[in-house]
């Protein structure tokens, strides 16, 4: 039986795998936090990862560890970026649940990159 998103959700690392023009997996190993019935995720927002999520929203998630070694078996599911509105909460639920690293990372975050240096995401199962 495949994992939840919360189950998911309550890993460390979660790798996400976008998918390139051709078809190729591309995984990233980023923080995660279970909100309600979909995960949500942050991330630069002039990455690749948003950019291929934009043209193909369809994504698989799974554990991982730090260095983005899968930790089970991985879920298919759709991914939206979201809006300014959005992104402010999936910081404020990414900071919450990472405790003061996440406090930090997202403030300095916020002071390198202003508020449109990074985007949330969100995950859900179909």
């Amino acid at each position: 039986m495949s994992p939840t998103l919360s189950e998911i959700g309550a890993a460390k690392y979660v790798l996400l795998t976008t998918f390139r023009k051709d078809g190729s997996a591309v995984a990233t190993a980023l923080w995660a936090a279970p909100d309600g019935d979909r995960l949500l995720m942050w991330t630069v927002t002039d990455s690749y990862k948003v950019k291929r999520i934009r043209r193909n929203p369809r994504v698989t998630v799974g554990a991982c560890d730090v260095r983005g070694n899968p930790k089970g078996e991985p879920v298919e599911a759709t991914a939206v970026v979201l809006d300014d509105a959005g992104t402010e909460h999936a910081r404020e639920v990414i900071a919450r649940r990472y405790g003061v690293l996440g406090w930090l990372t997202i403030k300095g975050s916020l002071l390198r990159r202003g508020r449109s240096g990074t985007v949330g995401l969100a995950i859900t199962t179909d």
